[in-house]
């Protein structure tokens, strides 16, 4: 793919979540993907954005996320270091376009788009990410699913089981999780950063308390050599999820005491709730305070 379209270019904003404001301000001539092998046919990538899942074999090849349209081709160079295939399938984990940027382009050269429902309806609609003040305006049709499920999806491909699920308002309102039950691999999409503290999008249906509920879903299918992709942050496994989980129910605890206390917000962030897991966690583009305030509005609110 030869080409970028300039309007796509225009849409892209960098929910990216305080990286930088637009995704023009971000060098992608700069940015390097990466491969990682996971298990037998089956390969993340990273580079700037969500990470990438890449199913591979005699059907052709299934992608889980795009990344940003700048990138396109840089993917495309990378998964044909790992098979000289077609791309069949696009199965996008939700609709933040660090996750669908390259969604028209790869739609324009006849890949298959798969999402949940509300992925649709979010990319087909003018959305507001309201932690970050931002508008993202809706998405041109080559960019949206073709195929979209309620509640499950599984593919029969490359000789493998693809099991795709939604988790109800957790990251956003329309999260899929991604199974390969052959290989043991799970792909969280955003339900789990690893090594910082995750985005909510409240304002697109998100909630800590669906977040946990995800990370619980996933662990029931993990095992102790289970592999797992996270929606970013690296390559990861069971007991680092495990850990992550009991990080957001103490985090989520806290808050409701506060808030049951009459504790106001300016008075919760000043008394430092998460000190104990900034280290671990507060490394990322979502600093302590900011994670914490999202959550405390959003319980504030029940």
């Amino acid at each position: 793919m030869k080409f970028i379209k300039q309007g796509t270019i225009a849409l892209i904003s960098m929910i990216a979540f305080g990286k930088a404001s637009l995704a023009q301000d971000v060098n992608f001539d700069e940015v390097e993907i990466k491969t990682i092998p996971v298990a037998e046919d089956i390969y993340m990538l990273t580079g700037e954005g969500g990470n990438i899942g890449v199913s591979v074999g005699d059907d052709g090849i299934l992608l889980i996320d795009d990344q940003f349209a700048p990138l396109t081709d840089k993917i495309e160079a990378a998964v044909s270091e790992i098979s000289d295939g077609q791309i069949q399938f696009l199965l996008n984990t939700h609709w933040h376009q660090d996750h669908t940027g390259g969604n028209e382009n790869l739609g324009d050269s006849g890949v298959v788009i798969v999402a949940h429902d509300e992925v649709y309806t979010r990319m087909s609609t003018e959305q507001f990410i309201e932690a970050f003040q931002r508008e993202v305006p809706a998405s041109p049709p080559a960019a949206l699913p073709r195929i979209t499920f309620n509640d499950t999806t599984t593919f029969h491909f490359n000789d493998r089981t693809i099991h795709g699920f939604h988790v109800e308002s957790a990251h956003t309102d329309g999260d899929t999780v991604i199974h390969f039950p052959e290989v043991d691999v799970i792909h969280t999409g955003d339900i789990y950063f690893n090594g910082i503290y995750p985005f909510i999008d409240t304002s697109s249906g998100g909630s800590i308390a669906g977040m946990i509920l995800g990370t619980e879903k996933i662990l029931a299918l993990a095992g102790d050599e289970t592999k797992i992709i996270p929606g970013h942050g690296a390559l990861s496994n069971r007991a680092e999820l495990d850990n992550y989980r009991q990080m957001l129910v103490e985090v989520k605890k806290r808050t409701e005491k506060a808030i049951a206390q009459g504790i106001s917000l300016e008075e919760f962030i000043a008394s430092k709730p998460t000190s104990d897991y900034d280290e671990q966690w507060g490394g990322g583009f979502l600093k302590p305070e900011q994670f914490v305030t999202i959550i405390y509005q959003s319980l504030a609110e029940e």
